[in-house]
């Protein structure tokens, strides 16, 4: 799979981050062919981290979040969802009808949010798009009790939003809140925080079901009900591959790519809707803003340059704001494992703490209300001898 001829027509699937990166890095790179952006969105691309926070709770609007991208060295073609691909032809066909030829494709098409609703109920809410927004805000600001499912990184932001507009908060999971992402320690100051900021957590080994048979009034778990004002929904999501069910790619699921984020030799794939297969035999898809754009890069270089291009490496750094607390992570956290407390201000709820694994080599590195240039962090949490200062 390599580079042939020119690229004269290159069409990106998708108004993400990785939609942007790829572009910018296109253009970067000299290239001076067609360049067209397909976004069944109907907003100009935008950042999603500010939607939990600024945005849900009403202190910025989704033109806040605008991301860079010159609407004069792009076609950028907004409400226009892609809904089939047809890689012998090399052409993508939109739903309004439209046949768009391309001599390189690359798929930013994303994910959407997993729903539990079952057939029939509606008032199920969920956070992914600025689409969500609207009629999410508009109950958030009628209701009195709220109860979130899923403590992952989205539903731990948006409970924290509930929690500065005065609601009545639950957080429920079959897993202990951010256990997986954060580990034990880490995790534990997090859900302090929240409790005393009201929430109350519960879990729920078997899951949850969402209660009602029209309109969605609360959830059941076990022998238990719980009835709430609001549900929303931060369950993980679904790679938006559908439209490629009819191409020789055939994804179930994601995307899966090699190492350049080749899915075919004219087609790369980058973002969520990407997963990468490993020299190893093992598939990963880490759907984070800086593997996003990492990998909207290596995708926009692969399709120019072909196997000279790099290829993107996984980037385990991520970072949220929950509860008064930022938290920025670099490095694969032991879950149960304390870390090494480098740095403590407690009158600023403030760390600087470090993990080793088995071997005793440092594995992850992490800050809590603490600044640290992201390299040195970096460094941390592979390097036993470096010091933050």
């Amino acid at each position: 799979m390599t580079a042939r001829r020119p690229r004269r027509n290159i069409v990106i699937v998708g108004g993400s981050i990785a939609a942007v990166t790829a572009a910018q890095v296109l253009r970067a790179e000299g290239y001076q062919g067609r360049l067209t952006m397909l976004s069944a969105e109907t907003h100009l691309p935008y950042s999603r981290v500010p939607l939990s926070k600024s945005v849900l709770s009403g202190a910025a609007d989704i033109t806040t979040c605008a991301l860079p991208i010159s609407t004069e060295s792009v076609d950028v073609r907004l409400g226009q969802p892609v809904v089939g691909l047809d890689d012998q032809a090399h052409c993508v066909h939109v739903a309004n009808g439209d046949a768009i030829n391309y001599d390189g494709l690359i798929v930013t098409s994303g994910a959407r949010a997993r729903r539990l609703a079952r057939p029939g109920q509606s008032g199920e809410y969920v956070l992914r798009d600025a689409s969500d927004i609207p009629a999410l805000v508009e109950r958030l600001f009628a209701a009195r009790t709220v109860v979130v499912i899923g403590a992952g990184f989205l539903g731990m932001e948006i409970a924290t939003t509930c929690t500065t507009l005065g609601l009545d908060v639950t957080v429920i999971d079959r897993d202990p809140p951010l256990r997986r992402l954060l580990g034990t320690w880490l995790s534990a100051l997090v859900v302090a925080k929240a409790e005393a900021s009201g929430v109350r957590f519960v879990r729920a080994d078997k899951g949850v079901s969402l209660l009602g048979d029209g309109h969605v009034s609360g959830v059941a778990y076990d022998d238990v009900t719980l009835q709430a004002d609001l549900v929303i929904s931060a369950v993980g999501d679904i790679p938006n591959t559908e439209w490629l069910q009819r191409s020789r790619l055939r994804a179930a699921g994601a995307i899966v790519v090699d190492q350049q984020c080749f899915a075919s030799p004219d087609i790369v794939a980058a973002g969520d809707v990407a997963a990468i297969r490993q020299p190893d035999g093992s598939i990963t898809r880490l759907p984070h803003w800086n593997n996003a754009v990492r990998q909207a890069r290596t995708a926009a270089l692969s399709l120019l340059h072909g196997r000279d291009a790099p290829i993107a490496e996984p980037d385990h750094y991520f970072w949220t704001d929950a509860f008064g607390m930022q938290i920025k992570v670099c490095g694969r956290i032991p879950e149960q494992h304390d870390p090494i407390i480098l740095e403590r201000d407690d009158t600023q709820g403030s760390y600087l703490v470090q993990w080793t694994g088995s071997d005793g080599n440092p594995s992850a590195a992490a800050t809590v209300n603490r600044k640290l240039p992201v390299v040195k962090l970096r460094r941390l949490a592979t390097d036993a001898g470096v010091v933050a200062t």
